[in-house]
């Protein structure tokens, strides 16, 4: 079914559809929202620039913002940019940290020391 069947099938009812479509972006506004992400980032507005970086699909920025997260004990949201980015090591390696501390919390309920 199409966009336009889709709506029609709604038409006269009060419902709220939302669409996921990106629109297209050309290089060169990619590239200034990008650099505007960038000068937001090291200005320390993290969530202007991750906003920025998740509507452009910048992997760099969005690493660099996955770090951020993480030396902020952000673990699950540094996880989350870091799979957008895709930065498969880094994501692996918080994936391990996050298992051995869930196996260890597990383990410990196990002993009754926890």
């Amino acid at each position: 079914m199409n966009r336009t069947e889709l709506l029609e099938r709604f038409k006269g009812e009060e419902v709220f559809l939302k669409s996921c479509e990106k629109r297209p972006m050309d290089s060169a506004q990619k590239a200034q929202l990008n650099r505007k992400g960038n000068s937001l980032f090291n200005q320390g507005d993290i969530e202007s620039a991750r906003r920025i970086f998740i509507t452009t699909g910048y992997s760099d920025g969005l690493s660099r913002i996955g770090d951020y997260y993480r030396s902020k004990g952000r673990a699950i949201d540094a996880l989350r940019m870091y799979w957008s980015a895709p930065d498969k090591k880094k994501s692996a390696e918080l994936i391990m940290e996050l298992s051995f501390m869930v196996k260890n919390l597990i383990h410990e309920g196990d002993n009754g020391d926890g």
